[in-house]
C-alpha cells in the first residue's frame, strides 16, 4: 500500500466527482506534490476537516475569494459578489463533500475513518498548521481564472500517546 498515491487518487477523484455533479464543472486531474515545512501565507478562503480512526489527519480546501464566490454561484445558482455568509458555508460543504469522498476512497485500505465538522477561515495574510504534521499530499486545479488546492495529511493514529486508550478504534457511528 502506498499511501501517498491512496490519498492523491482519493483526492483526484473525489474533487473532480463533486465539481461535475454539484457545480456542473468538469476538472483536469489537478497538478498533485507533497507540501513539506512552514505553509505559505494566505489570502483567501481555507476549510478543515479532522479525519480520526486508526488513522488521523486533515483535510482542506483553499482557494481565492473570487473562486469561493464562484463555487458559491454555481452551487447554489445564484449570484456572490464577495465573501459572506452563504459563500463559507458553500466552501464548507464542497470541503464536507470532497474530503468525504476522499475518506470513502481510503476506508477499505485503512479501515473506519470519522470525519469532524468543516471549520472555515477567511482572511488575508494569514497562515495555517496542523500539530504534528509537516507532510502534505496536495492537488491543484485549475478552475477559469483561479485554482482550488485540496490537500490532505494522515498518519497512523499513536495509540501509546494515549495510555488511557486500550480498545482498538471504533466505527464512528452515533446511535440515538
Amino acid at each position: 500500500m502506498n499511501l501517498e498515491n491512496l490519498i492523491t487518487a482519493g483526492l483526484r477523484h473525489s474533487t473532480r466527482e463533486v465539481f461535475s455533479t454539484m457545480l456542473g464543472v468538469e476538472l483536469g486531474d489537478g497538478e498533485s506534490a507533497i507540501e513539506t515545512g512552514a505553509p505559505e501565507a494566505n489570502d483567501g478562503v481555507v476549510s478543515f476537516i479532522g479525519l480520526a480512526g486508526r488513522w488521523v489527519g486533515t483535510g482542506s480546501v483553499n482557494c481565492s475569494p473570487e473562486v469561493a464566490c464562484r463555487v458559491c454561484s454555481q452551487m447554489l445558482m445564484t449570484e456572490a459578489t464577495s465573501v459572506n455568509e452563504e459563500v463559507l458555508d458553500a466552501v464548507a460543504e464542497l470541503t464536507n463533500m470532497i474530503i468525504g469522498g476522499t475518506k470513502n476512497d481510503l476506508e477499505p485500505n485503512l479501515g473506519p475513518l470519522c470525519l469532524s465538522i468543516p471549520t472555515v477561515v477567511f482572511g488575508r495574510n494569514f497562515r495555517t498548521k496542523s500539530a504534528g504534521t509537516t507532510e502534505w499530499i496536495v492537488l491543484r486545479f485549475p478552475w477559469e481564472s483561479g485554482q482550488l488546492v485540496v490537500k490532505m495529511c494522515l498518519a497512523p493514529a499513536d495509540r501509546s500517546a494515549h495510555p488511557m486508550v486500550h480498545a482498538p478504534a471504533q466505527p464512528c457511528a452515533l446511535e440515538v
